[in-house]
């Protein structure tokens, strides 16, 4: 069972999504901290409701300082639009999703809505997403799991956005529960 911190920036969706997956007993993750960098940000306000504790904070800084007050074995960027600066000893421990197949339109400029648009414009028949362990750059770190769906009849950036936020809701939890039983620094190793 891992230990977490959700940061976000936005709605929750992926808060959501892990909360499901908690109650349905698919995910072993137990959520300690959810932290957002926009005050106002629809998923604190998930947070709350299911019943964690939920803070604003920006930058880095400010986040860690959060973060110290707990034990924690990762900390998940889920919607998180900032580049994160872990502490120390959390460094090789945090996890983010990226809604393409990495290598292909990641890196700076490349996140949400600007992806598909990319994929639609470039004509690709499949996307996807992929899970890996951020480090200081954009879509760099360790690669944990990756999965594709098939887009060739998506006519619109926002149908293929449907179908890739789908198919992250199996692949996030399913990336964190072998991130549970194979320990981070496999990944590492590799990389």
């Amino acid at each position: 069972m891992q230990k977490v911190a959700v940061l976000l920036s936005g709605s929750g969706r992926t808060l959501d999504n892990f909360q499901q997956q908690i109650e349905a007993g698919r995910l072993k993750a137990d959520i300690q901290v959810v932290i957002s960098n926009v005050g106002n940000a629809l998923g604190l306000e998930k947070a709350r409701k299911y019943g964690y504790p939920a803070f604003h904070a920006v930058g880095s800084a400010a986040t860690n300082a959060i973060l110290a007050d707990y034990q924690l074995d990762l900390i998940i960027l889920a919607g998180y639009l900032k580049l994160y600066q872990p502490p120390e000893q959390l460094r090789r421990r945090v996890l983010n999703i990226h809604p393409s197949l990495i290598p292909a339109f990641c890196g700076p400029g490349f996140y949400g809505h600007h992806v598909h648009e990319a994929v639609l414009k470039r004509g690709c028949t499949v996307s996807g997403c992929t899970v890996h362990f951020a480090d200081e750059v954009y879509d760099n770190g360790p690669i944990v799991l990756q999965r594709c769906v098939d887009i060739a009849d998506c006519q619109t950036a926002d149908e293929i956005a449907d179908r890739v936020f789908a198919l992250e809701c199996e692949v996030y939890p399913a990336a964190i529960n072998v991130v549970d039983e194979r320990g981070a620094e496999q990944f590492w190793m590799r990389h």
